[in-house]
């Protein structure tokens, strides 16, 4: 959802429905304290019992089926490039190298940035996003159409965490040429090594006998096919999670209580009101279940201190208004530009299996984000530095320790919104559950909330991948 919310002219009463399919037939979740602490033992109510049983729930619009069938030649070129180390600088790593099959194609680590370059030694600035279930994308816009139906157009689509791609081809040119990625000097070099690959017959076949002859006609072809993989290869888009199951009414798409409770958790615009930016519903393009509206939202992640750039405490990673994207920069240092923050809402499917988180991967568990959520506001001095105060020696044993900030401090000011110029807090969304409430103030989730909402996204899990964090089968059974 966007910033703005309000009415869209002429929504119809299909959208809106749309909006609202999932929550049909909800019930209130059971109950809890607020967000101090560790989270409860999966499977367990807040007060150490079993879980109220859940409510039936209406299922929501089936995601398309993946079309299937052999890979067109342009396809074929482009898996052949995906897997290829020949095409950096260092020669030893290829696209997969970050974004692993094996991982929803995302990067197989834990670690904030990758490290690339012509010695792989060149830490990037962003964390490596999942290639999966981009293919309904649209390219970026200043005022896109949401597509729940009722908020007001905003920023929205694109491709990288800054929208400054229209599509997979111009994603795919970033990380060839990105001195800290694949390191090569210039398309040509690219080219270059193409024309040397085994399978260079393939790119003429599928591109034409004078392909080579133009190299950025031959380097427009070669991105033109690593998209094609990546939209005709189903592995990029199965819709094989236990979500899908349950959407489509197909044997093992029961949800459990617990997954229940956390659906209504995720599309409750009370408590975690997640749908409001990893929209669920009926969706552009004729997409639908992608768990993202393609918006752009500024929420004051912490600035992560292992991100080599960020030594410079000048610098400042600002999304849609730069340094990466250009073209919508403030006028001047600390001028007035409501895009300076914002970050793209990815989608949610396969949450579960990432290690890093947000932006700037400043964070390593899906419990850590979702109580990042809950508690940002409520406790910030667990999540932003402290000036001024003193630490204490020993932590209260009521003290949460699942922050960023694992010390109690006596007295001192928090620096909220660390990563922000203070020209740009205007531009912090405030939607629920980070509404702005006061420190001290009761948290929008209960415990029981968070556990049931992790049970939930846990169900959005592809069927060929693995949870970082796995859960037991009896943890949201009840």
């Amino acid at each position: 959802m966007r910033r703005t919310i309000a009415p869209a002219a002429g929504a119809t009463l299909l959208a809106v429905a749309a909006a609202a399919a999932v929550a049909v037939g909800l019930a209130s979740c059971g109950g809890g304290s607020g967000g101090g602490g560790s989270a409860l033992p999966l499977g367990l109510g807040a007060g150490g019992g079993a879980a109220a049983p859940a409510p039936a729930v209406a299922a929501p619009a089936a995601a398309p089926a993946p079309a299937s069938g052999p890979l067109s030649l342009a396809a074929q070129v482009g898996q052949k490039m995906f897997f290829d180390k020949a095409l950096s600088g260092s020669g030893q790593m290829s696209c997969a190298s970050c974004h692993d099959p094996a991982h929803a194609y995302a990067p197989a680590n834990d670690l904030a940035v990758q490290l690339g370059g012509p010695k792989l030694d060149q830490p990037g600035t962003r964390a490596v996003p999942s290639l999966r279930y981009k293919e309904f994308t649209p390219a970026y816009a200043d005022l896109l159409d949401n597509p729940d139906g009722i908020s007001a157009p905003g920023p929205g689509g694109g491709f990288t965490w800054d929208g400054r791609a229209d599509t997979l081809a111009d994603q795919a040119r970033v990380p060839l040429l990105n001195a800290a990625e694949m390191a090569n000097a210039s398309p040509a070099d690219v080219v270059r090594k193409l024309q040397a690959a085994s399978y260079a017959p393939l790119i003429t076949q599928a591109f034409g006998a004078h392909v080579f002859d133009n190299p950025d006609t031959a380097f427009a072809s070669a991105v033109q096919a690593l998209q094609a993989y990546q939209l005709e290869d189903t592995s990029f888009h199965p819709y094989t999670s236990k979500f899908d199951r349950y959407a489509s009414n197909k044997l093992g798409g029961n949800l459990s209580p617990a997954e229940v409770r956390g659906l209504k958790v995720f599309t409750d615009p009370a408590t975690g009101n997640c749908a409001s930016c990893h929209y669920q519903g009926a969706g552009l393009n004729g997409s639908s279940a992608l768990f993202t509206d393609f918006s752009y939202e500024a929420i004051g992640v912490p600035r992560n201190a292992a991100i080599a750039a960020n030594a410079d405490p000048t610098y400042y990673d600002m999304g849609v208004c730069g340094p990466l994207r250009t073209d919508h920069q403030p006028a001047s240092p600390g001028a007035a530009n409501s895009f300076c923050g914002m970050f793209k809402a990815p989608t949610l499917r396969n949450v579960a299996t990432r290690s890093a988180f947000f932006h700037n991967g400043v964070m390593h568990t899906l419990e850590q984000v979702i109580r990042f959520y809950n508690t940002r506001d409520t406790n910030p001095e667990l999540w932003y530095p402290i000036v001024g105060g003193q630490p204490k020696a020993k932590n209260d044993p009521a003290f949460p320790t699942y922050g960023l900030i694992t010390t109690q401090y006596t007295g001192g000011t928090v620096r909220k919104f660390d990563d922000l110029p203070s020209a740009y807090l205007p531009n912090i969304d405030p939607q629920m559950p980070m509404d702005g409430r006061k420190p001290g103030a009761k948290p929008p989730m209960s415990e029981q909330d968070i556990h049931d909402l992790i049970c939930f996204l846990h169900t959005l899990d592809d069927a060929d991948t693995t949870a970082a964090q796995p859960l037991k089968p009896e943890d949201c059974a009840q």
